[in-house]
Parts: structure tokens; sequence; C-alpha cells
């Protein structure tokens, strides 16, 4: 019988965890899993084979309240590093992420901006292919 790999990332008000051979574990494995994402009000997903709880846990905490239970179980830390994403800082789409602006506006703001974000513009056409 295969061990759950369960590869965890911390979350700002919560924590996922993706379990990496689910495919590989029996019925009732899965169904002890899914016992415990529901104990803590969690969703289970099995298109992503992953489950998130609405709980603040560090890796170490998390691999504390799994061996506290009756999961046989192996845990991997995926640390996610949040990378702040440049906002629009005028016009109608202030506040937004350069990431989220349509396709038609910046073309027109690369040929019609010349600010300080106008690095930030390029990158984005750049990425999209435009």
């Amino acid at each position: 019988m295969a061990t759950p790999l369960f590869i965890f990332t911390a979350l700002r008000g919560s924590f996922k965890v993706k379990i990496e051979n689910l495919e590989l574990l029996s019925v009732s494995q899965i169904q002890e899993i899914q016992s415990f994402v529901q104990k803590r009000k969690g969703v289970f997903d099995f298109n992503t084979y992953t489950f998130i709880i609405q709980k603040r846990l560090e890796f170490n905490e998390f691999v504390k309240l799994i061996a506290s239970t009756s999961l046989d179980a192996r845990c991997k830390d995926n640390p996610v590093i949040l990378q702040v994403k440049p906002r629009v800082g005028f016009g109608q789409y202030k506040g937004m992420q350069y990431a989220e602006l349509p396709d038609s506006y910046l073309v027109w703001l690369q040929g019609n901006y010349s600010g300080p974000d106008r690095e930030i513009i390029e990158s984005e056409l750049k990425s999209r292919k435009l």
C-alpha cells in the first residue's frame, strides 16, 4: 500500500496540500484523508488532488498535526515566495494589476504612455506576445 505524499503550501490565511500520489492510494486511505479535511472544515478537490483548510499553519505545525492523527503520510514543504505585482497608478484601471488589463488597453498604453511604468507595460506586452 502506498504512503500519501502531501506537498504543503502555506497561504495568507490558509494552507493548501497537494496529494502527489492520490491515484496510488486505496479507497480507505482517501476516505481517511477526506475525514481529516472535513473535521477541519476544509475543501477536498479531486480534480486537482488538493485540499485547502482555512487556518494559518506553518509547515512544521502541519507535520505535527498529521503526526497526531492516524494518517500515515510523508510531508514536503513547498515554500511560496509571494510576489508583489505592479499595479496601475492612474486612469480608469487605477489599482488593477498590469497583468489584469485588457490587451487593447496595454497596446494603447504602448503608443500613448511615457511614464515610469513603461518597462512594466513592455514586459507585460512581451509576455502576452502582443
